[in-house]
């Protein structure tokens, strides 16, 4: 049943002798683009408690994301395997004074209940709100990802003026969000860059493993685990790829997952074959494809190699622009104001979209035509790339 009305979050209550929360545990996000836009919350929250022991429990398929994280002491990692008892039981044995529940699902606060965490502080929602002890409102500038209906994006085509498209206040990018959550645990929630570190042992192991010495690196993320709508089609990556290596004489390196593998070698095919055309026939140096080769660490210093990343609205993208490398990307069913690359606002990124009324829906495909992917011209890409490229880093 719903849990009790939300009550507004408190400032931190330290306990007696002025002692500030000594053992604090977050409950990190399951999605890689979320965990990375957390990051800033993760940091303000060690600036506030610079004693106290921070540890992450996290999804393991992200806990490497976080190595070395300046903002953590420790990551605990769990899998789909693990049930919310055993997560609960394994949380008690931490003694937590102070907990963070960064994701919005109930199951998420209900670890940490069991976990007897003493002080519980998340998002306030039916069916969690009782598990936790500090049930924080959503912020005035929230905007929920809500899918459109079929019959509403049909209508918004038909007569667009009677339905504006969504422009959503600088302050609703999911920084924020997770940035108002650790206020409520004494934080400030003044923004930050998402940040991740790595090491130059790590990028010495990235350039002697996958041979990234020589020429200027350009990256290129074209697939998008949410779905095609995400997608920009794989032929104008290629034209891209193209028209770039012919102006600033770049090699580029396709990147991705398991799963992105056939589209990454079809660019690199499309590339290569233009690269022979360009050369009159002569022997040419493909493109590098590690899509599905890289660990999660292995494509941060990857990513911090090149020069510029252009990709979809996806994990790498957030990875990219938290390492430091600028990012070109093409928004069709998401919005940038929400979930775009870096801090909001960084002119250091370059995101484009068509402007159609029935974009952003947030569905994973496109149930009409694709126009808000399709809309966004190959031209439009590179007169992005060239200002980023061209100009000082």
């Amino acid at each position: 049943m719903p849990g009790p009305d939300p009550k507004p979050a408190a400032p931190i209550q330290h306990p007696p002798g002025g002692r500030t929360p000594g053992r604090i545990l977050v409950r990190g996000v399951n999605w890689l683009g979320d965990a990375v836009m957390s990051t800033p919350a993760l940091m303000r929250l060690r600036e506030a408690h610079p004693q106290a022991r921070i540890t992450l429990l996290t999804a393991a398929k992200l806990a490497e994301l976080f190595q070395g994280h300046p903002a953590l002491d420790e990551i605990a990692a769990f899998t789909p395997a693990d049930g919310v008892w055993t997560l609960g039981q394994r949380v008690r044995q931490g003694h937590f004074d102070l907990g963070l529940v960064l994701p919005n699902s109930p199951r998420s606060a209900l670890e940490l209940w069991l976990g007897r965490v003493s002080r519980r502080i998340g998002l306030a929602h039916p069916f969690r709100s009782v598990f936790l002890t500090d049930a924080v409102p959503a912020m005035p500038d929230a905007t929920p990802m809500v899918k459109r209906s079929l019959h509403e994006i049909r209508a918004r085509l038909a007569d667009p003026l009677r339905h504006p498209g969504l422009v959503p206040p600088t302050r609703a990018h999911h920084v924020h969000h997770y940035l108002h959550l650790a206020a409520a645990a004494g934080a400030s929630p003044e923004p930050l860059a998402p940040f991740l570190s790595v090491t130059e042992v790590e990028l010495a192991a990235a350039r002697s493993r996958f041979g990234l010495d020589g020429p200027r690196w350009f990256g290129l993320n074209p697939g998008a685990e949410y779905g095609p709508a995400k997608r920009w089609p794989a032929e104008r990556f290629a034209a891209v790829a193209v028209a770039a290596q012919r102006r600033w004489h770049c090699r580029w390196v396709i990147l991705g997952g398991a799963g992105d593998v056939a589209v990454a070698e079809d660019i690199a095919g499309q590339i290569l074959r233009e690269s022979r055309r360009d050369s009159g026939g002569a022997p040419a140096i493909p493109p590098l494809v590690l899509a599905g080769r890289t660990s999660l660490r292995e494509l941060c210093a990857v990513l911090k190699l090149c020069r510029v990343v252009l990709t979809n609205d996806t994990g790498p993208m957030h990875l990219a622009a938290a390492v430091g490398t600028p990012v070109v990307v093409p928004f069709g069913s998401t919005s940038p104001e929400l979930t775009g690359p870096g801090l909001p606002g960084d002119t250091r990124h370059a995101w484009l979209r068509a402007g159609v009324p029935c974009a952003p829906c947030f569905r994973r495909a496109c149930p009409i035509d694709f126009r808000c992917m399709r809309g966004i011209e190959v031209t439009a890409v590179l007169e992005s790339l060239a200002r980023i490229t061209e100009s000082d880093r």
